[in-house]
Order: structure tokens, then sequence, then C-alpha cells
């Protein structure tokens, strides 16, 4: 874990691949509790048996279960001490590039790619965060993640 001081320490790593997280292993359970929450009962996702002849082989997480993860990610991967609150802003582009099968680890690389002032003393931030398959050459998710912090 990383840890920074100020938020204008961060906004000095613009351009920089800033941190990696710790590894999240994807349980059946998390699917089947992601399901329950957002309705989304593919069984793709939630059948193990009929997924199992499906075309990944076996069940496979939810795109959205995937980009859930970013403040986990975010959180085990850096901290910045004079930095009280962190604001999800939003995200301007994501895409889920291969699917996530049931039992695999992921991590995330985040990579700062603007950090502007706002009011009240505090940073938005641009993130370009790239979600790693362990195994895999080809990342699962890459998304652009927009975050305020206030010191």
């Amino acid at each position: 874990m990383k840890t920074f001081e100020t938020l204008a320490d961060v906004a000095a790593c613009i351009g920089q691949e800033v941190a990696v997280s710790d590894w999240i292993t994807i349980t059946q359970q998390q699917v089947n509790l992601f399901a329950e929450a957002t309705g989304d009962h593919q069984w793709i996702h939630v059948d193990v048996e009929k997924a199992a002849a499906g075309p990944f082989g076996g069940p496979i997480a939810h795109g959205f279960l995937t980009l859930s993860l970013l403040p986990r990610f975010f959180e085990s991967s850096f901290e910045i001490t004079g930095s009280r609150m962190g604001v999800n802003y939003g995200l301007n582009k994501v895409r889920f590039t291969s699917p996530v099968p049931v039992g695999s680890r992921l991590r995330a690389r985040m990579k700062l790619l603007a950090a502007e002032a706002i009011a009240n003393d505090g940073m938005q931030m641009t993130w370009e965060v790239t979600v790693e398959r362990e195994g895999s050459a080809k990342p699962v998710c890459v998304a652009e993640s927009l975050v305020r912090r206030y010191p």
C-alpha cells in the first residue's frame, strides 16, 4: 500500500501508474448476492450446472460486479493521510474486455490521468483503472473513474 500525505503529492503523479491493488477472489456467493441485490439472475451467473455447459465452462461474474469492486481496489492500494473524505463522482468510460469466471483472482492497476482543483480545497482526479485476472494477458475491465477528494 502506498501512502501520500497530501492531495498535491498525488497530483504530482499525473501520467504515472500510482498503485496496484491487492488480489480479490471472486466467489459464487458474491455473484449470487450481487444477483439478489440487482435482480440480474441470468443463468450464466447463477446457475452453476447450466453455466458449466455454457460458453465459458462455468459461471462468470456480472460485469457490473467487477465494476463495483473499484472502491475496494482503491482502498487496498493507497491512502492519502491528508484527505478526510473521498467521493465517487462517476465514470467516463467503461469496457468489459474479458469474462471473469467464478474463482478468478482480480486486482487493479491505477494510473492517474488528471487532477484538477475543485471547491472546498478539493481535487477531482481521473483514474484509468485496469482490472486484471490472474493468469490472463487480457484485462477484464478498463474504466475511467472520477474521484473527488477533500482535505
